[in-house]
């Protein structure tokens, strides 16, 4: 079987990309097996569009795919229920509860809040390209992130207060 040049460089940017959209995927729904669906969806739907796509747009589409997946599964969802994974290995020097408080705080906004933290605070993407990613104004960026962190804090405090 001949594979067509492209379908070479479908292959190339999957093996280079898979990763990180993984990590973006679970870093906004929480859930590994939640994150490799949503993934896997955004390779399908570009492996179809692949060839008319162009090389300097490709990333940002690849990761406004994934948002896109996210909120309407999210939509189609209602409700989330959450589960601790249990770590393959036990982590080192670094305090394992401050990802659990994370994930938690994550967990407790809206998914387009969800969406604009992640992509602009991990992922470090710049207003404007959150903005475009989800289809809203640069102000609404600013505005739903101050909100989201506003309202993280809140639950970081509360944890603290627990723990004390």
């Amino acid at each position: 079987m001949v594979r067509a040049d492209w379908e070479d460089q479908f292959v190339e940017y999957f093996c280079v990309r898979a990763q990180p959209l993984r990590r973006l995927a679970y870093s906004l729904c929480g859930d590994w097996h939640t994150a490799e669906d949503l993934v896997q969806l955004t390779f399908v739907r570009l492996y179809r569009r692949w060839p008319r796509l162009r090389d300097e747009s490709v990333d940002a589409y690849a990761r406004q795919m994934v948002v896109n997946a996210f909120l309407t599964h999210r939509r189609a969802r209602r409700r989330e229920s959450l589960m601790a994974d249990p770590p393959e290995r036990a982590a080192t020097g670094a305090d394992p509860t401050a990802g659990l408080e994370l994930r938690r705080a994550l967990a407790a906004l809206a998914p387009r809040q969800r969406a604009a933290v992640v992509l602009r605070y991990l992922e470090d993407l710049p207003v404007a390209e959150v903005a475009a990613i989800l289809g809203v104004t640069e102000g609404t960026v600013k505005s739903q992130t101050a909100r989201a962190v506003q309202s993280m804090r809140g639950v970081f405090r509360a944890t603290t207060l627990t723990k004390e």
